[in-house]
């Protein structure tokens, strides 16, 4: 006590610290998990664009998807997995793929990723 008055004491305490750098450690390994996949996902969007310019016929579009697929290190998908379809006399590229990546134990992430070469993207509603 000084004069009379009780100090305290403001701060983190070990546990407290302990808990906060464990918290951090989930975010980044996470975050070192899901990165590299949402990367690939951005070169995948990229490259069903340059192969639909590439090409007038699907099969033509998906040897271009399967090139840039090789210079990209794009393993999630293959040119085969592209959905091409002629929408208004134009062809539309569009792909839908899970990532499962393994966390701990018998605790796993899932992620679905799609994209489309389309100016809208058309959803069915099934009653």
């Amino acid at each position: 006590m000084r004069n009379g008055l009780k100090v305290r004491q403001q701060g983190l305490t070990l546990v407290g610290l302990i808990f906060v750098l464990a918290i951090i450690a989930l975010i980044a390994v996470l975050g070192m998990k899901v990165v590299p996949t949402a990367i690939e996902y951005s070169a995948i969007r990229k490259s069903i664009v340059s192969a639909k310019a590439a090409g007038t016929t699907a099969a033509e579009i998906r040897a271009a998807f399967d090139r840039q697929a090789n210079t990209g290190y794009i393993d999630a998908i293959g040119g085969k997995d592209l959905e091409i379809a002629k929408v208004d006399g134009e062809m539309e590229v569009s792909f839908s793929y899970q990532k499962k990546i393994p966390l701990f134990g018998p605790a796993s992430l899932l992620l679905e990723y799609a994209g489309t070469t389309a100016r809208t993207a058309v959803t069915k509603v099934i009653d």
